[in-house]
């Protein structure tokens, strides 16, 4: 019998099986290949202290980041890529790239940042399921974790101010939504019929953003109008994650 596979990765909202792309991305990709993931959702219990979820837990390793995480799985023979041709894989890890360059910025600019949306909405929900007196420390590194990340995709120095960045990040994320629904067009997924691993990563990346209701919502407005990506979230929330959804 296998080692089981725990996955430990932040709970679910707004409708969402997790509210953090992070962990989005691997417990989609766990559906698409069929891994057999008990999903440990973090609350009270918690004895981490750097917020860097999600974690894979084996009998023998532990694995964080998902590229990691979804590496090991397919060591492991859970392969949600093994239809796709060898130019359909380079386009995954280019459209990958691209996500990350260009998306990823303005996800984290959205819910750490932002502060609007970072005091009313990210930092009250992720305190709320942290242990006390983590909960008062953990939200605001994860904050400054996030803006740091920024700064690094966008090749600036540490102490280059995030305003004035602001709206290139933004513009950046509204062109690549673009391109994201102009390549997935009439398509139920990126590669046809059956999702992957790019279909992991854009769901994880877009979800949050569709669904958890932010007072400041500029990338949220311009993700509506794309109605393919956001019949695509839909999609995947209806058809692999129906049954464990208990938090609207």
């Amino acid at each position: 019998m296998a080692a089981p596979l725990e996955l430990s990765c932040w709970g679910g909202g707004w409708g969402l099986p997790s509210v953090h792309s992070e962990s989005l991305v691997v417990m989609a990709y766990a559906k698409f290949s069929g891994a057999p993931l008990k999903v440990n959702f973090i609350d009270n219990t918690w004895r981490g202290s750097r917020g860097d979820v999600p974690i894979l837990t084996t009998e023998d390793n532990t694995v964080s980041q998902p590229a990691k995480i979804l590496n090991f799985l397919r060591k492991q023979k859970y392969n949600a890529d093994y239809e796709l041709s060898a130019k359909q894989g380079a386009d995954t890890l280019a459209y990958i790239a691209l996500l990350e360059e260009k998306l990823l910025p303005a996800v984290l600019h959205t819910f750490w940042v932002e502060s609007d949306n970072y005091f009313t909405v990210t930092k009250p929900w992720f305190a709320s399921r942290i242990p006390f007196p983590l909960s008062l420390i953990l939200p605001g590194r994860m904050s400054r974790g996030a803006l740091n990340r920024i700064l690094l995709t966008k090749g600036e120095p540490p102490l280059y101010r995030v305003q004035e960045v602001e709206a290139q990040i933004y513009r950046d994320a509204k062109e690549c939504l673009n391109l994201l629904s102009n390549r997935l067009g009439t398509s139920q997924f990126f590669f046809g019929d059956t999702p992957s691993t790019l279909d992991a990563y854009v769901f994880g990346f877009l979800a949050p953003l569709y669904k958890v209701r932010f007072p400041k919502v500029q990338l949220q407005e311009h993700l509506k109008q794309l109605s393919n990506l956001c019949r695509f979230c839909d999609d995947i929330l209806n058809s692999y994650f129906r049954l464990s959804l208990g938090d609207g």
